[in-house]
């Protein structure tokens, strides 16, 4: 764990955006040519569904997701899939703080972000009117679409959540269904707070879906525990939707397990750490640090 101190920048300038493009950065070493237009619409359509292209000019790419459709109040249209050409990557953008949350990645972290030089950029477009689950779903299908498509592809970044993943961690996961986005797209981050023996857990990511990020301040309990609470509470939340109300509960921990003997309390909150974002924040009880 980092030892570095970082300060809260709590500047409403920088909150966050819910429902917002869910973006992937694939990342290279050596620029990396855009495949040709067959290639694309034959390896998205293979993951994703039925899908036609509309774009495809060398500096964009674009394709509609005909299985995916974004309803607005007067009209019915495809959630859009988009790929950049490669552009130069320059690592050092991507600041102590957020490295220090990138735990899936910490022993290449440094090297990955030195290394690779260029990247392409891929999003949705649309989505945001999907629910929450099917947009999850697809957004994972183009994941694993874009790691064939590119196979000298040496990482895959995901700004909203902070996540890093090298390129074959991606490739030999099995996740299945919406779990997936919970592990590559929602970051549960770990914090100590200076000068005393309490703790800050909170999870990034789940915003992109209007679902509500978590919050845990605490003191006295296995951080380890409270993360793997953490993505099992997101887990549910996308599974069932924004279903948990002011006041309300949810299991507690017992001996490092989710247990229905002790009840957490939940209550929306400003952000403790940063960006800027209301929160779920969930009272740990007897291990709940500062005032609510």
């Amino acid at each position: 764990m980092s030892e570095e101190v970082f300060r809260q920048d709590l500047d409403e300038n920088k909150a966050e955006r819910p429902g917002g493009p869910f973006v992937i950065e694939l990342l290279f070493r050596e620029p990396a040519a855009m495949p040709s237009k067959e290639r694309m619409c034959a390896v998205i359509e293979k993951h994703v569904g039925k899908t036609e292209c509309f774009c495809h000019d060398g500096k964009t790419a674009g394709f509609a997701a005909l299985d995916y459709r974004a309803e607005f109040q007067d009209q019915s249209v495809p959630v859009q899939l988009m790929v950049t050409a490669c552009t130069a990557f320059d690592g050092e953008e991507i600041d102590d703080f957020l490295r220090s949350q990138m735990w899936d990645c910490l022993e290449e972290r440094d090297r990955i972000l030195g290394n690779c030089r260029y990247r392409v950029i891929a999003t949705d477009m649309l989505a945001r009117a999907l629910p929450a689950a099917k947009r999850a779903t697809l957004d994972m299908d183009f994941l694993e679409a874009l790691s064939e498509l590119y196979p000298d592809c040496e990482a895959f970044y995901f700004p909203s959540s902070g996540k890093l993943f090298t390129a074959e961690s991606v490739r030999r996961d099995e996740t299945e269904g919406t779990n997936r986005f919970i592990y590559f797209g929602v970051n549960v981050r770990f914090f100590n707070v200076q000068d005393s023996e309490d703790m800050v857990v909170d999870t990034l990511g789940m915003s992109t879906l209007f679902l509500p990020d978590l919050q845990y301040h605490f003191h006295g309990m296995n951080p380890n525990w409270v993360v793997n609470h953490a993505y099992n509470v997101a887990a549910y939340l996308l599974g069932s939707g924004n279903v948990i109300a002011d006041g309300e509960t949810v299991d507690g921990v017992v001996d490092g397990e989710m247990s229905s003997a002790l009840h957490w309390s939940c209550r929306y909150e400003a952000a403790l750490i940063q960006p800027p974002r209301e929160v779920l924040d969930i009272n740990m009880g007897e291990c709940a640090s500062g005032t609510r």
